[in-house]
């Protein structure tokens, strides 16, 4: 296989990738809808930025590390998986806070901020989407990559992470969702507490599998 249909294949398999729902898709979604399109973008950005951290560190082969030293895979397993837990608890206590939002607010630079600052640190925080990386590069990547690929993939893997988490921004923040939000926010927030919960627990529970 050549370098460039390494790449298109890479890029295929990281859209299906984010496409499937998980925790990342989400937050973004509760943010754009419960919050403003303005906060959904940021956080789709943080997803963005969150996928060219992956992208570089796949390529410098900081995943086959991770596989030879157990206990550093282990331990980052555990962080994120607590993370997770965490962010659920926030969602779930948050679920019976009154909100009021107007759908042509810009929202604010902190709250914009505070969203990408979210979005980057939901997709970290999952060690699974990092170990996807690795395998995915090793195993499609040629064996000595021409140097162009250094160069453009990273802000291509952005392209398709962003790209895909924007139109999932887009799409929720738009009124019919929004209104459906406002009106079962507490049972809405509390099944994406819930959701986000059970993906940082089994990450906790894989994490001590793996170490017994």
């Amino acid at each position: 296989m050549n370098a460039s249909t390494a790449i298109a294949t890479i890029l295929l398999a990281l859209l299906v990738g984010a496409i499937s729902p998980g925790p990342s898709f989400v937050v973004v979604a509760r943010n754009a809808i419960g919050l403003s399109r303005d906060d959904g973008l940021a956080t789709a950005l943080g997803m963005g930025v969150g996928g060219v951290c992956f992208s570089c560190a796949a390529l410098v082969g900081f995943y086959t590390l991770l596989e030879s030293i157990g206990w550093l895979y282990v331990g980052l397993k555990v962080a994120g998986g607590v993370y997770l837990v965490y962010l659920a608890l926030k969602i779930w206590r948050g679920a019976l806070d009154p909100l009021t939002v107007d759908s042509t607010r810009p929202g604010s630079n902190c709250d914009v901020r505070k969203s990408f600052w979210i979005g980057l640190s939901t997709q970290l925080s999952n060690p699974k989407t990092a170990i996807v990386y690795g395998s995915i590069f090793a195993a499609l990547l040629p064996q000595d990559p021409p140097l162009w690929c250094y160069v453009v993939l990273p802000p291509l893997v952005f392209a398709v992470e962003a790209g895909w988490y924007v139109l999932v921004a887009v799409c929720f923040s738009s009124r019919r969702p929004r209104e459906a939000y406002l009106n079962s926010k507490i049972w809405i927030d509390r099944v994406a507490a819930t959701v986000i919960f059970g993906l940082g627990v089994r990450l906790i529970s894989a994490a001590y599998m793996r170490g017994v």
